[in-house]
């Protein structure tokens, strides 16, 4: 999905599956100076956003990027004969030459370093504290946990949170994760946990991570991620109670189709 300076645009197809361009529309909300929303489903979104992009430089328009959520961010190194295709997502993207790029939750800082004029911004961290509020968090005796170092170098400098980080082995191939061990000091029992990641997809990692809080003695663990797609609904973490909700935004899932799930509203930011 594409939103040109606020507005949805309804991007068709031919019968064959060719994109038709409404020029009409994107004139109709052009401005000198415009934003492009970009909300990832496929990888034809990639042409889309090629369309209009090169139609409004065909009309000498300056235009900026946000997207919600960026494709292949987790592929953000190579092991193997495993394909560098984070990098080569930005590369397309540098080819369009934006002003600037806004990265909603970037997984990592290397997406960061690839496309060209572009900064992160987390509204997981923004969330955090009404989330805590709802859940009833103490900060005096419940606990923050990154379920590995990836989140906790995004997320630990929150202030005001007791911390627990997981460091865990995964299969790069297959993206199974082989151990988790949690690190740090807990005190006493019947303690809440927040876990704070990037990404929930079938949701593996928060269900191991629960396992593994439940043995040192938390008694009710939440789930706040920045991105959250649908592929939860085919896993087993909402039939569990390992996790009592799932708190997210609306960078993939446009709204909850699960009582254990909450989507939060971020806009254009």
């Amino acid at each position: 999905m594409l939103m040109l300076n606020g507005i949805e645009l309804g991007l068709k197809q031919f019968p064959n599956g060719e994109t038709l361009v409404n020029g009409d529309e994107i004139l109709t909300h052009m401005a000198d100076f415009n934003t492009l929303v970009w909300k990832y489903e496929e990888d034809g979104d990639l042409v889309k956003l090629m369309f209009i992009k090169s139609y409004l430089d065909d009309r000498r328009v300056r235009c900026s990027l946000t997207i919600y959520y960026l494709p292949y961010s987790r592929m953000d190194r190579v092991e193997g004969t495993s394909a560098f295709t984070l990098k080569y997502t930005a590369s397309f993207i540098n080819r369009l030459d934006f002003e600037s790029v806004t990265i909603i939750e970037p997984h990592s800082d290397v997406s960061l370093a690839l496309i060209d004029r572009s900064i992160g911004k987390y509204p997981t961290i923004q969330l955090l504290d009404q989330v805590a509020e709802e859940v009833g968090f103490d900060p005096k005796q419940d606990y923050l946990f990154f379920p590995d170092a990836g989140a906790q170098k995004r997320y630990s400098k929150v202030q005001g949170y007791k911390q627990l980080v997981g460091f865990k082995a995964r299969d790069f191939q297959t993206g199974q994760i082989k151990s988790l061990e949690v690190v740090g000091q807990v005190e006493g029992t019947g303690f809440k946990v927040i876990i704070v990641d990037d990404l929930c997809s079938y949701g593996g990692t928060f269900m191991l991570s629960g396992e593994k809080l439940k043995e040192i003695g938390a008694s009710h663990i939440y789930l706040l991620v920045g991105h959250c797609e649908k592929s939860i609904y085919k896993g087993k973490i909402l039939e569990t109670d390992l996790i009592d909700k799932v708190f997210t935004t609306n960078t993939i899932l446009d709204q909850a189709e699960h009582n254990k799930i909450h989507v939060y509203e971020i806009g254009g930011l």
